[in-house]
């Protein structure tokens, strides 16, 4: 065999190993990739539980139950603030690695400031990872994963995303649990309604009674109970309106405002709603002392706050925050349902 074939063959054995080697590498490197920024998870459908806690000690804990998602085993949880939770786990994708240079930064961020998520699927935790601060644009978030079994961290951080949505996920990972919190507060279809009853403390006079016979017999009474002719056009109208009420947040029971409406504040009218059951759902509605640049904003001196009131309700254990938007429809008094002569 000449000389420059020995060469050559050698040459080639060469190239070949040095193929095999560099190919066996990249499949290892690419899986440890592949593992350091599996954010996604497709399958939301079989989560049965979410903890999120953050680096201040607080923590949430979301389940799955038969009657629905449940917040720290007390309360049911917001279906939109869930629906959103289990998108965004779904779609999390990465969008860049964290250069080199910014590595140390943003796992010193994450490590003062970030929220861990467990994620469980049929009662077994299937990701782990953190999330941290947005990315200077705010088209971006910075992510770090764990590995689900041992918990411990991949070294690099990721710029995670969601295609299509300009904007980053960190307030989709909150901790507070009054942010978690259903905010229904009355929720009847017309047939469930047996009588619906507003007593306005401050006009007494003017309060009025529904009786709901049937859905083509009703009656209005004024507050002295006598009765009273009445729009059926606008009757019907107004018990349609008590369908997925809700209010803006829900208050925190420690807080001082809770405490002193709870001792001194004074409703300043009393909805009760009766199902056919015979069941009363019973809101009270508060004053909210008026914002001084709202008044400033409006040109007027409200004594209360045009826009917004406390109400107590689900049985006169929770406090929260509503809107007139949404509840001012509610508040009429009889001459409301009086035909237009």
């Amino acid at each position: 065999m000449k000389k420059s074939s020995v060469i050559t063959i050698i040459i080639l054995l060469a190239l070949a190993i040095a193929a095999i080697v560099v190919y066996r590498n990249k499949g290892k490197n690419s899986t440890i990739d592949k593992e350091a920024s599996d954010f996604g998870l497709k399958d939301t459908a079989s989560v049965d539980k979410i903890f999120m806690a953050d680096k201040e000690g607080k923590n949430v804990l979301l389940e799955r139950r038969p009657e629905g998602w449940v917040v720290n085993g007390k309360f049911p949880a917001r279906p939109d603030a869930i629906e959103t939770l289990l998108y965004t786990i779904r779609m999390v994708e990465v969008k860049s690695p964290v250069s080199k240079a910014g590595r140390e930064t943003a796992i010193k961020f994450m490590a003062g400031k970030s929220v861990k998520i467990e994620i469980y699927a049929k009662g077994k935790k299937v990701k782990q990872y953190y999330v941290g601060h947005p990315t200077q644009d705010h088209t971006g978030t910075y992510m770090l994963m764990s590995d689900p079994e041992t918990g411990e961290n991949f070294k690099d951080p990721f710029i995670t995303h969601i295609p299509g949505f300009n904007g980053y996920l960190t307030t989709r990972y909150f901790i507070e649990e009054s942010d978690w919190r259903g905010r229904l507060m009355i929720n009847f279809r017309p047939p469930q309604i047996k009588q619906i009853k507003l007593d306005l403390h401050e006009i007494p006079d003017s309060s009025f009674v529904i009786d709901l016979f049937s859905m083509q017999r009703f009656g209005l009474r004024n507050g002295k109970g006598q009765q009273l002719p009445f729009s059926e056009e606008k009757l019907k109208q107004y018990i349609a309106y008590f369908q997925n009420v809700n209010c803006e947040y829900v208050l925190d029971k420690t807080e001082h405002l809770v405490d002193s409406l709870a001792k001194s504040g004074v409703p300043f009218a009393t909805l009760t709603v009766t199902d056919r059951n015979n069941k009363q759902n019973v809101t009270q509605f508060f004053h909210k002392f008026p914002v001084a640049s709202k008044n400033e904003q409006y040109g007027v001196d409200y004594k209360y706050d045009p826009d917004r009131l406390f109400v107590r309700y689900n049985e006169g254990k929770d406090y929260g925050v509503a809107q007139y938007y949404v509840f001012g429809k509610m508040l009429q008094t009889y001459r409301y349902f009086i035909p237009e002569k």
